[in-house]
């Protein structure tokens, strides 16, 4: 299959990319600029366009047996604006595979779904009382009205691997920055964690297999405590790991302030039993252990 992808010379994308090549697809990469088609992985196709750019959205889907949309616009000073940026996206697109049933998975999080404390599953649907930190899984599985074989792949809150920019970086320059690596309160709240590799391998399977409506979970590490990351943190930096109030967080935290409190444990086993995906590489814990998130 000839396949569109957003986010293409990302750190899910890129991957993404290289997973559907070896696997015997065509892609089509979207890349913003001259120096990102140069990025894209070679064998891919570059279509020049942004999320923000409609139009070329609508022409890489027209052109594209199949879409999968892993871009975001990453600005978490202004989540909302991206967030209603990635929704737009998303319906242009499906306007655009609208009545052929061509396969199309959007990106989404466990952040807006219940947190009871218990592994949320793939069955789990968002909290009706809990604002949508995104609104891609909405946005794509109205979809499937539509003709269009429209699928989510929740990603866990740590996609993992050299490269990674997201938030565990952002902790361990936080505990430099501060002098110490923090949790909130007792720390027992937990992160789901993927390599990006089996995450990719994810995305290619739900295109080839997946069914229309479902949800599917990029999980490995169900749940790692924050405690023991900051732990891992604090004894790579050689600071005192420390406990922070509810209240603290904001000062020492920023903006990770809305994410770090949050219990997001999850499990993938009923993905793994529909798809046959089954992660095997390295765990989050042991990729840290590896130093190389430590380097400056």
């Amino acid at each position: 299959m000839r396949i569109f992808v957003t986010g293409a010379t990302g750190f899910v994308g890129s991957a993404v990319v290289q997973e559907l090549l070896g696997a015997g697809h065509q892609v089509l990469g979207l890349v913003r600029s001259e120096e990102a088609a140069q990025a894209l992985t070679a064998g891919a196709e570059a279509h020049r366009g942004s999320l923000n750019d409609l139009d070329s959205l609508r022409r890489g889907a027209e052109a594209a047996d199949g879409v999968i949309h892993c871009a975001f616009i990453h600005d978490f000073t202004q989540y909302a604006a991206a967030a209603q940026a990635d929704r737009r996206a998303i319906e242009v697109i499906g306007a655009a595979l609208a009545g052929s049933n061509r396969p199309f998975i959007a990106t989404s999080g466990f952040a807006s779904l219940t947190q009871s404390g218990e592994l949320m599953t793939e069955e789990d649907t968002r909290n009706p009382n809990v604002p949508a930190m995104r609104q891609s899984e909405d946005a794509a599985l109205a979809l499937v009205n539509q003709g269009v074989r429209a699928m989510v792949v929740r990603l866990a809150a740590s996609v993992h691997d050299a490269g990674d920019h997201g938030f565990v970086p952002t902790l361990i320059n936080i505990a430099r920055e501060k002098g110490e690596a923090a949790y909130i309160g007792d720390g027992r709240n937990r992160w789901p964690a993927v390599h990006r590799l089996d995450a990719a391998r994810l995305y290619r399977l739900a295109l080839e297999q997946g069914v229309a409506g479902a949800r599917y979970h990029g999980v490995a590490d169900e749940g790692i405590t924050l405690h023991d990351l900051a732990a891992v943190i604090g004894r790579h930096l050689q600071v005192p790991v420390v406990s922070k109030l509810p209240e603290e967080a904001a000062a020492h935290f920023g903006w990770m302030s809305a994410f770090v409190g949050l219990d997001l444990a999850a499990s993938s086993a009923l993905t793994q039993q529909r798809l046959g995906w089954h992660p095997t590489h390295t765990t989050l814990l042991a990729d840290l252990e590896q130093g190389d998130y430590f380097a400056r």
